[in-house]
């Protein structure tokens, strides 16, 4: 069990690690000036590398924290809370599929501002999700 763990562990930090990352790159890509068509096309390759290798990350981290949900019981309110949880983050992870395919086609409106604010949610969910594990208040 201790080893499922520690590979949940592992792919949730890798997971993150992309969920910070790729939102950041948005923000970049929506400040590219017009007509900066190198610069545009690089950061559109490196946002659909990291969505492409991020993406397993995610299902191995979701699916082996079903496998130790499973074998460890569906007891405690915050293990209810932390799933909610982790269900915003898997539609999060996917809005930025969606937000790449836009980028992609040329048909993103919002400005780096938006993404700034876009980008910081990851890290909020993060903490909340730290904060039930470690505490399990209810």
């Amino acid at each position: 069990m201790l080893v499922l763990k520690a590979l949940h562990i592992g792919f949730v930090v890798a997971w993150f690690a992309g969920l910070f990352y790729l939102p950041r790159i948005y923000v970049n890509l929506a400040m590219v000036p017009e007509g900066s068509i190198a610069e545009r096309e690089r950061l559109l390759l490196m946002a659909g590398k990291l969505y492409r290798f991020m993406t397993p990350l995610g299902i191995l981290a979701v699916a082996l924290g079903l496998w130790l949900w499973f074998a460890y019981g569906f007891a405690g309110g915050w293990l209810h809370a932390k799933t909610t949880l982790v269900i915003l983050l898997i539609a999060y992870h996917l809005y930025c599929g969606r937000l790449l395919r836009c980028f992609e086609a040329g048909e993103m409106v919002r400005g780096h501002v938006w993404f700034r604010f876009f980008n910081e949610i990851p890290v909020l969910v993060m903490f909340a999700v730290i904060f039930l594990v470690v505490l399990k208040p209810f």
